[in-house]
């Protein structure tokens, strides 16, 4: 017993939060370069078909947009002894090593492109669980005050780990093996299974269900034991006026991300001369090098000169480098001016992506962390969505001045409801919601007892 209480647990030190974030979205990140570059790549050299390559992407898309439905049974159902989201974490980490593995097994994959859909689709589901469980987790056990360099350190660690998979996956795809390739980001991912086991929400849980320890009193407070008081939270929670603007921020700011970072590919191709493979060995540098540095001064330049400020300076400089780009033309087959601008937009876009969430973050209720935060993120992947869907009638119909300018436009609409949205009061009403419910909860136990 003494030796289990000396494990490290996230209530008592930053520090350990900060690991145990990073090696579960260093995790979270490797699946989804293989899955969502590297292996549509390699079929494009394989002379797979558009329609092919487009239908694993949509099957590895899909899970991604079902984890709001996924959520609200990790805030509904928890084994509290261990923690309200710890034993989900670890189910879906294990979920997530195990569909790896499963896929790797598909047997001539490039001429098996139904059975490669359904081992993408199998992975993302564990893939987009576990990144909802993960979401809660930080929600629940992040101080306010470390959630900007916590976000800076997560979205650092998922650009990393998904830029290392794709280098390391397509070098191991086309030297080696598919089965070689999926087996190496499996042994990688099941590896990180070890952290949510050693590392407790609150020191005196249990380290696996076996073992001895009991649940927190505060997590016992804020578990919501019913649908109808988890529905009632999350409609308290979204009626507020600056609920509604956050989300439509993640909407606009996320659609003008996908919308630009689906064209760049094409333009690199058709109109800088790229291939496919050295346009995917750029994008790995520039998530690479803008992970490290959005680690290390994504969140401090938040924690300095604050989140409406930072995000609006992005916001900028992302508006003012596209409009550079558009009237640049006479650069557009130079490969140190794309190269450079591809990098420069990757590393600014990390960082303006940590500010947002970071405010997603701050104003989540603890009692409906998952769902809440998930909530958000779907939105966010909804505007991705529609980003994606603009490409077509925008190229159909238009220069790739107008479509870059759309871009800007985007961009400048989210800076503007960004002006508008309000974070300190945002967050007070969240916590006063919260603590009410939570003296409503005692009052109605105690007139039961």
């Amino acid at each position: 017993m003494n030796r289990i209480t000396r494990l490290p647990s996230l209530a008592d030190s930053a520090f350990w939060r900060y690991f145990n974030f990073i090696a579960l979205y260093f995790a979270e990140g490797l699946p989804m370069g293989i899955l969502f570059i590297g292996i549509p790549a390699w079929m494009a050299m394989n002379n797979k078909t558009v329609a092919e390559i487009g239908g694993f992407d949509v099957a590895c898309a899909l899970p991604w947009t079902f984890k709001f439905f996924v959520a609200p049974l990790m805030d509904r159902y928890t084994f509290l002894p261990m923690g309200r989201k710890r034993p989900w974490v670890i189910i879906t980490q294990v979920g997530l090593f195990l569909s790896l593995v499963i896929m790797s097994f598909v047997k001539d994959p490039l001429h098996h492109v139904q059975m490669l859909m359904s081992g993408g689709f199998l992975v993302s589901i564990f893939g987009a669980a576990q990144d909802a469980a993960t979401d809660g987790l930080a929600v629940d056990t992040i101080p306010s005050e470390e959630q900007a360099r916590a976000n800076a350190f997560m979205n650092g660690a998922r650009m990393i780990g998904s830029s290392f998979a794709l280098t390391l996956g397509t070098w191991l795809l086309t030297n080696y093996n598919f089965q070689i390739s999926t087996m190496s980001i499996a042994f990688m991912v099941g590896l990180v299974i070890l952290v949510p086991v050693l590392i407790r929400e609150q020191k005196t849980e249990r380290l696996l269900p076996w073992t001895t320890g009991h649940s927190s009193k505060s997590n016992e407070d804020i578990q919501i034991n019913s649908w109808l008081a988890m529905v009632k939270s999350l409609y308290m929670a979204f009626r507020l006026k600056n609920s509604f603007l956050l989300a439509l921020l993640l909407f606009t700011s996320q659609g003008a991300y996908n919308y630009f970072e689906k064209l760049l590919p094409i333009f690199a191709v058709k109109v800088s001369g790229w291939t496919n493979v050295y346009y995917s060995q750029v994008f790995s540098v520039a998530d690479l090098t803008g992970g490290i540095v959005g680690m290390l001064l994504g969140g401090f330049l938040i924690e300095k000169f604050g989140k409406k400020r930072m995000i609006y300076s992005y916001f900028f400089f992302i508006l003012t480098e596209t409009l550079v780009l558009t009237l640049s033309n006479n650069y557009w087959t130079k490969v140190p001016f794309v190269y450079g601008f591809i990098v420069i937009y990757r590393w600014v876009n990390a960082f303006a992506k940590i500010g947002v969430f970071a405010i997603a973050m701050q104003c989540c209720s603890k009692k409906v962390s998952a769902s809440q935060f998930t909530f958000y993120m779907t939105i966010g992947a909804l505007g991705s969505m529609v980003g994606a869907a603009l490409i077509v009638p925008i190229k159909q119909n238009f220069s790739w001045q107008i479509a870059f300018i759309l871009f800007a436009v985007l961009m400048a609409t989210s800076a503007f409801i960004l002006k508008f949205l309000n974070i300190e009061k945002l967050e007070n009403q969240i916590s006063e919601i919260a603590d009410k419910e939570i003296k409503l909860a005692k009052i109605v136990i105690t007139e039961d007892d």
